[in-house]
């Protein structure tokens, strides 16, 4: 069972607004950011050159007019002889990318402390066929088809400032089974066609198991989805979950004194909607509005949900939140914290939308969507150094001092 340890950490004195800094080579406390981060991310590289370009492409992606494609980067640190070198340094290189990815998320730890780990999905725009992973894709927060690359990536996150740490870009069937076109784009065997729910699930995943990290809550968005595969995936991962659901989503009530209870499956929202008198105000800091104070209406229910690879139920805390008491719920969330109370859950919660926002302020800034190349290798290092960027930024621009501190405890 996954256990939630709480400790307050000044949560209810808001902290000053921090405005983020403009993108400028002379701006203030980023100097002392990038080289401590180049310190601890690039010393697996065992020739200085490397680590040079390394760093070299870390303060182009910072500091670079434009979209941060290898030529407007190259232009910022050195011509046209920079970018023929950093051209292979990221497209035909060898190196590695996971140890830098396991580095940052280790400087990430011990500098901010995040409360969870996010994951979000980011859509790629490209009009061309020839860059690996193009297809006819949904976004989900377009909520629409596009054309184009689509990824999931790991985010730690704080109330104060998120960063991005792992990768995952989904290949459709083409890229997988054409061999022409899978060594065309250099993907690697082993790789395969994945949902959008397997594709969450793993990111998150391949960082619990490999990189030593504290294991803290994952966020994600389960409407639509297989909700109980999911699930199930990362409870044998041993990664604590709070997943968004649908309201239609059915849930079996797992607490005798509550409405529902022996009657079956029932949809979420029937059981939430059914037991408002459980609803209480919750205070929180909006990351998406300057941290104003909001409140909303909040309950949890105890439930059960089958586990498709035990065939048990699986005890979970069914999560609403209420921005109009004569309303269905806005949000309906899923968890294995089945021992956290509902305000500080409510409020993990809203690390998705400080994500959000790093990712409209920063995240674009320093190029997440903008590699030009066609390459599987190419694509991951340069979102590698691009999620080093973003985390030189916001760690630039303030401080992690405010909200919960939600560490996690896993005991069998």
């Amino acid at each position: 069972m996954n256990t939630i340890v709480l400790r307050r950490r000044n949560a209810a004195v808001p902290g000053p607004i921090r405005h983020r800094a403009p993108l400028t080579s002379d701006a203030a406390g980023y100097d002392g950011v990038v080289t401590e981060l180049s310190a601890a991310l690039f010393a697996e590289f065992r020739r200085k050159d490397q680590r040079m370009k390394a760093e070299q492409y870390l303060r182009g992606l910072l500091f670079a007019e434009g979209r941060k494609s290898i030529r407007n980067i190259a232009a910022h640190v050195g011509g046209a002889a920079a970018e023929q070198a950093l051209h292979h340094f990221i497209s035909s290189s060898t190196w590695d990318w996971q140890p830098m990815r396991a580095a940052l998320a280790g400087y990430l730890e011990r500098s901010c402390t995040p409360r969870a780990w996010v994951v979000r999905s980011l859509h790629i725009p490209k009009a061309g066929e020839h860059s690996v992973g193009v297809d006819r894709l949904f976004a989900p927060q377009l909520g629409q088809m596009f054309r184009g690359q689509q990824a999931f990536g790991v985010w730690f996150a704080s109330e104060e400032l998120s960063a991005p740490v792992n990768w995952r870009l989904m290949l459709p069937d083409q890229w997988v089974n054409d061999h022409e076109r899978r060594d065309r784009a250099e993907v690697p065997e082993g790789l395969g066609c994945e949902s959008q729910e397997e594709c969450a699930a793993s990111v998150a995943i391949e960082a619990a198991q490999n990189w030593g990290v504290t294991r803290r809550p994952v966020l994600l968005d389960l409407r639509g989805s297989s909700v109980r595969p999911t699930l199930a995936r990362l409870a044998a991962a041993r990664v604590p979950v709070l997943g968004r659901i649908g309201a239609s989503c059915r849930l079996t009530v797992a607490d005798r004194a509550m409405p529902g209870f022996g009657a079956g499956p029932l949809p979420a929202q029937q059981i939430l909607e059914s037991t408002k008198g459980l609803r209480r105000p919750v205070h929180w800091l909006d990351p998406a509005a300057g941290r104003t104070s909001r409140t909303s209406l909040a309950s949890v229910v105890r439930v059960s949900l089958l586990n498709p690879q035990t065939g048990r139920q699986r005890p979970m805390l069914l999560l609403g939140e209420w921005h109009d008491p004569q309303r269905p719920p806005v949000q309906v969330w899923l968890t294995d914290l089945t021992n956290a109370p509902v305000a500080p859950l409510l409020r993990l919660t809203k690390l998705t939308r400080r994500v959000e926002q790093d990712f409209a302020e920063v995240g674009e800034e320093v190029g997440l969507r903008d590699f030009v190349g066609r390459s599987f290798r190419g694509w991951h290092r340069h979102i590698t150094l691009a999620s080093a960027a973003h985390a030189a930024r916001v760690l630039s621009a303030g401080d992690d001092g405010l909200g919960l501190d939600l560490g996690l405890e896993n005991a069998a």
